[in-house]
């Protein structure tokens, strides 16, 4: 049965927040490869100058390192044994969680059901990590992940075998993560404050093929994207 790790990240995710926009990705790829992944991302860093320390987030961005950002889009579609799968959520001040009794932590987790499921392989098995968000990541994670096994007729459990929460600063992968929904978050958001961040998004839909604004097909297995709207009264 092959293993496969996800990095999972979310940008613009809390309700109080003034985006109208939210964005959730997940990178993924066999286990077995990680490691080796995680070196050239690291190599990558050096090549531009930067330290193998630092934090290669989507906020950082800017016109004195867009060659490196625009060399890390290219390995990410570059290399076969990477993928990707987001979702973005627009209008996201039309939500109404009352009419579904649901608190908006209810909402973010249900988002990142509709993230993964689509994922996810009962034939394969998934260690699943989240960008650690607060004290009850890994309670939410456990209960995310009995969805998640119900959903796919898992009942030995062997589909997913961890979800559990991690700290951005320790993974290169879901610094990659960040990048890919920082890139699709700034362009729904239709901000147009940095020449280099809007470089990065067109080396991505160049690459892609994809707009990044509208839904890909469902099957679509290098880069996929579900634009998702609340429905009224939703």
């Amino acid at each position: 049965m092959p293993t496969f790790n996800v990095y999972c990240d979310e940008s613009c995710h809390l309700e109080g927040d003034k985006s109208n926009v939210m964005v959730i990705g997940a990178v993924w790829c066999l286990a077995d490869r990680v490691p080796e992944i995680s070196e050239r991302l690291v190599s990558l860093r050096r090549s531009h100058g930067l330290s193998p320390w630092r934090e290669c987030k989507w906020t950082k961005v800017s016109k004195a390192k867009l060659d490196y950002y625009l060399d890390l889009v290219d390995y990410f579609f570059d290399n076969d044994g990477l993928h990707f799968r987001g979702v973005v959520v627009q209008n996201k001040k039309q939500l109404d969680h009352d009419a579904w009794a649901q608190s908006h932590d209810d909402w973010y987790y249900k988002m990142f059901f509709h993230l993964l499921s689509v994922i996810l392989d009962p034939r394969e098995q998934y260690r699943i990590y989240l960008d650690y968000k607060d004290s009850y990541t890994w309670q939410k994670g456990q209960k995310l992940a009995k969805f998640l096994r119900a959903a796919k007729y898992d009942k030995a459990g062997t589909m997913v075998e961890r979800i559990q929460p991690v700290r951005s600063h320790e993974s290169a992968l879901i610094q990659l993560t960040d990048l890919l929904i920082g890139a699709i978050g700034y362009l729904n958001r239709e901000l147009k404050t940095s020449a280099a961040k809007i470089a990065v998004i067109k080396r991505i839909q160049s690459r892609s093929g994809y707009s990044l604004i509208r839904s890909t097909t469902l099957g679509e297995r290098k880069f996929n994207l579900l634009a998702w709207q609340p429905r009224e009264g939703a």
